[in-house]
């Protein structure tokens, strides 16, 4: 599928169970993730958001070359209070991410999700609560 067809595809979704199968197993094996990447950070569409952030949050584990973390944890303290919850979701599965990965970041996101506060004890989707991101960091640390 083009660029085009997968981007119109992603923000065509409205249904958050069926948007993050698509990024799952259609998105992070396209070809050209990487420019859908870069497409989709930005929050407008909640949508695009949600997935740009996914399509962020993966390789922070596993292939952290190139991205500058710093200024991923600067974007997730000044955009997730005002995320659509979408987005916060993956944007505190990046938040954990880079806190979990990174020892010399721990410490400061734990503080972001700490002034955050999203998720403590906080239901997103019905049935499903998102770990509040520095215990999670603090129990995979």
């Amino acid at each position: 599928m083009s660029i085009g067809k997968v981007d119109s595809m992603n923000r065509s979704e409205k249904f958050s169970q069926v948007a993050n199968w698509f990024n799952a197993y259609v998105v992070k094996a396209h070809p050209e993730n990487e420019r859908l990447q870069e497409l989709w950070m930005k929050p407008e569409d909640p949508m695009a958001a949600c997935a740009g952030w996914s399509l962020t949050a993966d390789p922070v584990a596993k292939r952290p070359g190139g991205l500058e973390l710093n200024v991923l944890l600067e974007r997730i303290e000044t955009e997730m209070a005002n995320a659509a919850p979408e987005t916060q979701w993956t944007m505190n599965m990046a938040l954990a991410q880079i806190g979990t990965c990174f020892p010399a970041l721990h410490e400061k996101a734990i503080a972001i999700g700490e002034q955050l506060g999203i998720y403590r004890n906080y239901p997103i989707f019905k049935g499903c609560t998102s770990p509040f991101a520095p215990i999670w960091i603090n129990e995979m640390v």
